[in-house]
């Protein structure tokens, strides 16, 4: 039965659960139908003994019978006894060899070996010191044909029944199981084609496969979130690494074919040194951007004063602070996770210093607007070409390094606007060339996503 499916086990059990409540079902109605032929009888041997006491009476003192008495009615015998318990009239049944004491208006069963009876006696008086008894016998048949043919009904029911209810049990079993059987295939599917963008049909309502389809939707997703993850941090490493590596790898080259003076031994190694950071310090930002992307690392929302958090990380950060103009509206407390938050903030600022002039200002601003909480970091840098504001955001993209003379891993504004995200609101930029430019966040006021 372990290498059964789960519908035949089912079916299998509910057979056994039918078996077993069909022969309950027949035991009861064999005592019910026992019981009630009891009653029946015991009920039929009183009324025929009451209707005959009716047509008793004397004349002249001796017993008159009516012309309605019956001495043989139902199946039951009707006798006549004395007082002193002699039969007057009527005939016992040849089976019935019991001696049985009389007992006024009792019913009770009574056995003589090989035969039971129902006996009801009543006493007729005719007077303080005289009267006769009024016996009714009936035999109890403990195989009736009431029963018999119940007991034969049931026995050749009973099996069709349990065998269509069977055969009803698996049909619904089936039908039940139907929406697994489509899950299965599609995750059969999925596994085939190697498709983590293909999701299980939910079927409709609210019962365990609908949830159960709902969460399998919910894992592709994820899987095929982190796959997706994966293979951008894999293509992402793969692209960048490759010039700082090939750097060091010429570094080492040329160190080993010729001879190097000291000055020109310690500039090699300075540059692989530079090299090794570049790269160290781009692992560390593809891993930071790569966990945002899968959700591994949880943001965890607790009420922050928005304004003090900036100002902290300013001062942490040893900026030279006399470049700096704040306009912190002091009243802003809004849940954030403080690291990520930190994280997009270093990254505006030092975004701001980079391309900024060299000794130029920069104006950092929060406010609240309508149902929006804003922070703006302005800077009177270089600026961005109107046709290059939406391409910033995309990782590695680069303003262009010859124009700037400055370069990066291009990380930076993606995680800036991927935390946003995290946190319910998104970034925009605006830009005039050779003028500045200003990075707004956008964060709801009251609710965030997560």
């Amino acid at each position: 039965m372990k290498h059964l499916s789960i519908k035949l086990k089912i079916t299998i059990w509910y057979f056994i659960l039918m078996t077993i409540m069909g022969v309950l079902i027949l035991g009861f109605m064999l005592l019910v139908s026992h019981a009630v032929t009891t009653q029946t009888a015991m009920n039929t041997v009183s009324q025929v003994v009451r209707s005959n006491l009716s047509q008793l009476d004397t004349i002249d003192g001796k017993l008159q019978l009516g012309a309605d008495f019956q001495f043989y009615q139902n199946g039951v015998y009707s006798l006549i006894y004395s007082q002193k318990e002699s039969l007057l009239a009527g005939q016992i049944p040849v089976s019935f060899t019991a001696s049985e004491p009389f007992e006024n208006g009792f019913t009770r069963l009574v056995s003589d070996g090989d035969s039971n009876f129902y006996i009801f006696d009543l006493w007729c008086p005719f007077g303080w010191d005289n009267g006769v008894w009024l016996r009714g016998l009936m035999e109890a048949s403990e195989d009736t044909l009431i029963v018999r043919n119940l007991l034969i009904c049931a026995i050749a029911a009973l099996p069709v029944f349990i065998l269509l209810a069977t055969v009803g049990g698996y049909w619904i079993a089936k039908r039940a199981f139907r929406p697994l059987e489509q899950m299965i295939k599609t995750a059969d599917a999925i596994n085939e084609a190697s498709d983590l963008s293909a999701r299980v049909e939910i079927p409709k309502g609210n019962n365990e496969f609908t949830r159960l389809a709902v969460t399998f939707d919910r894992m592709f997703a994820r899987l095929e979130q982190s796959f997706e993850a994966e293979k951008q941090f894999t293509a992402d490493a793969s692209h960048e690494l490759r010039t700082p590596t090939s750097v060091i790898k010429s570094a080492c080259e040329y160190a080993q074919k010729y001879e190097e003076t000291p000055e020109e031994r310690a500039e090699t190694i300075d540059m692989i040194y530079r090299q090794a950071v570049k790269m160290s310090d781009l692992i560390s930002q593809l891993l930071n951007i790569t966990r945002l992307d899968q959700g591994t690392e949880s943001a965890k929302f607790a009420p922050v004063y928005f304004a003090k958090l900036v100002r902290t990380v300013c001062q942490e950060a040893s900026y030279d602070l006399r470049r700096f103009h704040f306009a912190l509206d002091e009243t802003i407390k809004i849940p954030l996770d403080e690291t990520l938050m930190t994280r997009l903030l270093q990254n505006l600022i030092e975004n701001a210093i980079k391309y900024g002039k060299p000794d130029g200002q920069i104006w950092i601003t929060l406010e609240q607007r309508d149902n929006e909480v804003l922070l703006h970091v302005r800077d009177d840098g270089i600026g961005i070409a109107k046709d290059q504001q939406d391409k910033i955001w995309k990782r590695f993209y680069q303003v262009d390094a010859a124009r700037t003379g400055k370069s990066g891993a291009g990380l930076g504004l993606s995680m800036v606007q991927k935390i946003a995200e995290i946190h319910g609101g998104y970034m925009r930029v605006e830009s005039v060339p050779k003028e500045g430019s200003t990075f707004t966040l956008h964060l709801p006021k009251e609710k965030h996503g997560q």
